[in-house]
């Protein structure tokens, strides 16, 4: 490719008012509206200081400018431009949105995060972003270090977080996920929470898991990080099925070395897997399983279950030869109704919350931008709601684009320029790119959410 004019034959002008450069926010703003967004978050958000009137423009204002790219709060004057006026009315500037969200405090950030969640279930209702949920799903917990800088962070300590494969001490703040999919859906956030950056991962996951518990067959995976009687006694309440990695203490050890040898089945991945501890690509492994009890201290969180081990063969040293295998082992702690190796390779699935994290981190989440802990606290419940109904519009897309990742999706659907004209009095025309290269998906979210209304009866 190569320029077809010299650069003295070349300018540049901003100067045409019907210009947009994301013209996409329309189907999926209109989504939006359609699901009553600014009518949950009239209802359910009291921000009872000055600066909190009218929430109900404000927040949907802070979603479109996630959607179209925005991870700060002067970002958001993406929504400020060309056009833009004569397709959303109540349009705020930055300064005004982040004056907003400084004015929240905890309990507002609680009256968000309902919001949040009365709208995913608008979406799960208007759009197959949650297909056969309730038959079977996932619950995926997690949590995640964000770094920030300075001493203005309010909340802000140091916590643990891996960086290229070494674990680190960095000064951050820590947001709690959980995350729901099926096997036909990509997964959608139903809880956010965050935490100080002292928190340990586990902190508060008992509540947690509780709000995040929807209907249906529900397997909640976590990590070793959530081994712990509350998590899992919060699952038994609700009548959930749990899936935790179990940490390799001694009673764990000793009841894996109580498993008989013939006991182990052969397996090999149709894909290998890298291991970070070794290192090194494995492709077999053994599996077994043994009845465990575990938490038999605290009574209130006795409970009995299946124990999964997988265990891997290590590089043996040149002195050991074959004769005395050395294993690695990873233990599960489970009580799902699905058979011994499809249990275990459903657990190794829960990866998938980490493309949830990058996926907000490569958007909305990749700054928390407020010197206000409360703030921040509803910027990530805004930048889950955002990651929601950008997951729901996919899916009216294309069956491609409803498993893509938030970046394709901004590239795709959101981000394409856009000429307005008006046709009439009350017509507007939308004249788009030619040769878009993703027109198909574009066209079927814009159809969708632009269908005529039903005729009435006579």
């Amino acid at each position: 490719m190569r320029l077809l004019h010299s650069a003295k034959d070349t300018s540049a002008q901003f100067d045409d008012p019907n210009l947009v450069s994301c013209a996409g926010l329309v189907p999926v703003m209109r989504l939006a509206q359609d699901c009553d967004l600014a009518g949950l978050v009239a209802e359910h958000l009291k921000v009872r200081v000055a600066v909190g009137a009218n929430a109900h423009l404000k927040i949907p204002g802070i979603v479109a400018g996630m959607l179209a790219g925005a991870d700060s709060i002067n970002d958001l004057d993406v929504l400020r431009h060309g056009g833009m006026g004569e397709l959303f009315g109540g349009v705020r500037a930055p300064s005004t949105l982040g004056s907003f969200l400084r004015g929240f405090d905890g309990g507002n950030v609680r009256q968000l995060e309902i919001v949040s969640r009365r709208l995913l279930a608008g979406l799960a209702a208007a759009t197959p972003v949650l297909a056969d949920a309730a038959v079977m799903a996932h619950l995926d917990i997690d949590s995640t270090q964000r770094r920030v800088y300075g001493h203005a962070k309010a909340g802000a300590g140091f916590g643990a977080a891996k960086v290229g494969g070494y674990t680190l001490r960095l000064r951050g703040l820590n947001p709690l996920l959980a995350a729901v999919s099926t096997p036909t859906c990509a997964p959608v956030l139903v809880g956010t929470r965050l935490r100080g950056g002292t928190a340990n991962s586990a902190r508060g996951a008992e509540s947690f898991v509780a709000e995040a518990i929807t209907t249906g067959l529900l397997i909640a995976r976590m990590d070793s990080a959530f081994y712990g009687g509350a998590p899992i006694a919060a699952c038994r309440r609700a009548g959930v099925r749990f899936s935790v990695t179990a940490r390799m203490d001694r009673k764990i050890t000793k009841a894996i070395a109580a498993i008989p040898e013939n006991a182990w089945t052969p397996i090999r991945y149709p894909n290998a897997i890298f291991d970070e501890d070794e290192q090194r690509w494995i492709s077999d492994a053994e599996v077994a399983e043994i009845v465990y009890t575990a938490f038999t201290s605290k009574k209130k969180y006795r409970v009995t279950a299946r124990l999964i081990v997988r265990r891997v063969r290590r590089l043996a040293p040149p002195t050991q030869g074959e004769l005395l295998p050395v294993w690695r082992h990873h233990a599960i702690f489970t009580d799902s109704p699905l058979l011994m190796l499809a249990a275990e390779t459903d657990h190794r699935d829960h990866a998938i919350i980490e493309q949830v994290i990058a996926d907000l981190v490569d958007g909305p989440l990749a700054h928390l931008p407020s010197g206000h802990f409360a703030a921040n606290a509803a910027w990530l419940t805004c930048a889950g709601l955002t990651h929601n109904l950008l997951s729901a519009a996919a899916t009216l897309a294309s069956r491609r684009h409803g498993k893509a990742r938030g970046s394709t999706l901004r590239r795709e659907l959101i981000n394409i320029p856009a000429r307005l004209a008006h046709r009439g009095r009350d017509q507007l025309i939308l004249h788009l790119p030619q040769h878009w290269p993703w027109r198909d998906g574009f066209e079927g979210v814009f159809d969708a959410t632009h269908r005529a209304p039903p005729a009435r009866a006579a």
